[in-house]
């Protein structure tokens, strides 16, 4: 299989390493340093699951190489639109992009610039970041994926990509119903990204803190409650149960959002936290600690 990793950071970088030592001709896009590093030294992953060192086919620009069969799209979302128009030369009549980012809106962003029909759901569940260019490092023992058609023609593109991720021993399942899949992480990402990031401390001591652990509960409910007023079948103790899950976690981890605030980057904040207050206002609901984080952290929206 042809795959095109766009966004060779944390998620592309990693599943796209794995699907490449399987055998499948995976090419990587990039820019700036981790671009050069790439080119230079090949890729490192340093991981619990193992660590590898790989020579990679690394671009620039999509429109310097030929259609894929499956695109990974896991860019940041500030800049969806953007990469989307920049895929277009690698999409061919049976490409299927599946976004693997944060958030809940990246399918309908995607069908605004390319074929509705070449776009799928998905989501990552992966703790990771670029340690140094060309260097992924990957905390923890969590690393799944799941993705699945958002229209009937697309379910044997997703079968074809189930198989590949097995074949490369990539913990990966179609769901029933990808929406409801995505907006379960959705819900566990905006409490993590919100506590992390607003407290500046990892998850070890977000769940140690009482107060903490009551914004990151908060968090939760006020997602949860959201997702089911938009029609999105969550199930009824899934707050529970990401509480429960809260404590089997690695103390070191932190949601990328954190990484990025740390190293004043720009923050996907708008359509994490800021998105669940957007949202709820648009429905009638309140979701005071959501709308209070996206406010304590908008000064920082835009990097140092």
């Amino acid at each position: 299989m042809r795959i095109a990793a766009m966004g060779a950071g944390g998620v592309g970088g990693y599943f796209g390493a794995r699907l490449q030592q399987a055998g499948h001709d995976v090419v990587f896009f990039a820019r700036g340093k981790h671009l050069a590093a790439l080119r230079e030294k090949g890729l490192t992953l340093k991981s619990t699951h193992g660590d590898a060192q790989l020579k990679v086919a690394v671009l620039e620009e999509p429109a310097q190489t030929a259609p894929v069969d499956v695109v990974i799209f896991a860019v940041k979302l500030w800049d969806t639109e953007g990469a989307a128009e920049r895929l277009r030369p690698i999409i061919g009549r049976h490409t299927a992009v599946i976004p693997f980012q944060n958030g809940v809106e990246s399918v309908a962003r995607l069908q605004k610039v390319l074929p509705k029909e070449t776009v799928m759901g998905g989501s990552a569940y992966i703790a990771t970041r670029i340690a140094a260019p060309g260097v992924i490092e990957h905390i923890g023992q969590m690393a799944r994926l799941q993705f699945g058609p958002v229209l009937p023609a697309q379910r044997p593109a997703a079968a074809a990509f189930l198989a590949a991720c097995q074949a490369a021993r990539i913990d990966a399942a179609v769901p029933d119903d990808v929406v409801r899949a995505i907006w379960e992480k959705f819900v566990f990402l905006v409490a993590v990204s919100s506590a992390t990031a607003v407290s500046r401390a990892p998850l070890g001591v977000v769940r140690a803190d009482p107060d903490l652990r009551r914004l990151f509960e908060s968090a939760l409910r006020e997602t949860w409650a959201l997702g089911r007023a938009r029609g999105v079948p969550l199930a009824d103790d899934l707050v529970e149960d990401r509480l429960k899950y809260l404590d089997t976690m690695p103390h070191e981890m932190k949601a990328s959002m954190a990484h990025d605030l740390e190293a004043g980057g720009r923050l996907e904040a708008p359509w994490l936290c800021g998105a669940v207050a957007r949202m709820s206002a648009e429905l009638g609901l309140d979701a005071p600690v959501n709308r209070t984080v996206y406010a304590a952290l908008k000064p920082y929206l835009n990097g140092r």
